[in-house]
């Protein structure tokens, strides 16, 4: 077996080990809103996007249209294609278009991250490996959250369910206590949502264009008010 595809498999095992906790409540959280565990593995299986899967199923129960759905997952994972541009100067010559596009099914941020990290260039047998146990271990902890809210009681199931919102806290406190603009973008961010929730009128936004106005007009007012200069810190 290739010595670099095993070494991108060792490197997976982490982010696989991180995924199973949040795909698992994400399986309990889709059977708990009236999919089958079978629908909720297919969604993992097919997307490796925590926020688009937790912001789309909403969606999908409530049956929203599919220009709503394609605009809230543009929206979300838009950071994606930044990503992999920034990715696309580390690949060797083995990286020819279809590996890429093979590869940038699983281009999450733990895995990018990682690729990153590598000294030198990566071709596509580590890169292969990098995002085969990480995929294994998001559809298979959406198996086990999908079978285990069959099965386990409510209340149970109520006190599993926010981990996934845990997780969401988890990455946005760190960098919004230690810098300001993280801070104003999020605190707007809730401040836009709370009025899209309570104030009438607005109330009647469906929950996807909330998303996409939200989103997008947080970012550009910290991006105005906040610009990034010439040797500031990521």
């Amino acid at each position: 077996m290739n010595k670099e595809w095993l070494k991108g498999l060792r490197h997976g095992i982490p982010i696989a080990l991180g995924y199973l906790s949040v795909s698992f409540a994400f399986g309990m959280k889709a059977v708990g809103d009236g999919l089958t565990w079978l629908q909720a593995v297919l969604i993992s299986a097919t997307n490796l996007t925590s926020a688009g899967q937790m912001a789309g199923l909403p969606l999908m129960v409530g049956g929203a249209g599919l220009a709503e759905m394609a605009l809230t997952q543009l929206t979300i994972n838009l950071r994606y294609g930044l990503m992999s541009l920034s990715l696309g100067r580390k690949l060797d010559g083995s990286m020819g278009t279809l590996q890429r596009l093979i590869f940038s099914f699983a281009n999450t941020d733990e895995i990018f991250a990682v690729a990153s990290a590598q000294p030198g260039t990566v071709g596509k047998h580590y890169l292969y490996g990098l995002m085969l146990t990480p995929f294994l271990g998001w559809t298979a902890g959406t198996l086990l959250g999908g079978v285990a809210g069959t099965l386990l009681p409510a209340f149970v199931r109520s006190a599993l369910g926010i981990a996934i919102y845990g997780m969401f806290l988890a990455i946005i406190l760190p960098p919004a206590r230690k810098r300001k603009p993280v801070r104003f973008v999020v605190l707007l961010a809730v401040t836009m949502s709370l009025c899209f929730r309570y104030i009438p009128g607005l109330n009647r936004v469906s929950s996807g264009f909330v998303i996409i106005i939200c989103a997008v007009a947080a970012a550009a007012a910290g991006a105005a008010l906040y610009p990034e200069k010439e040797g500031d810190a990521p």
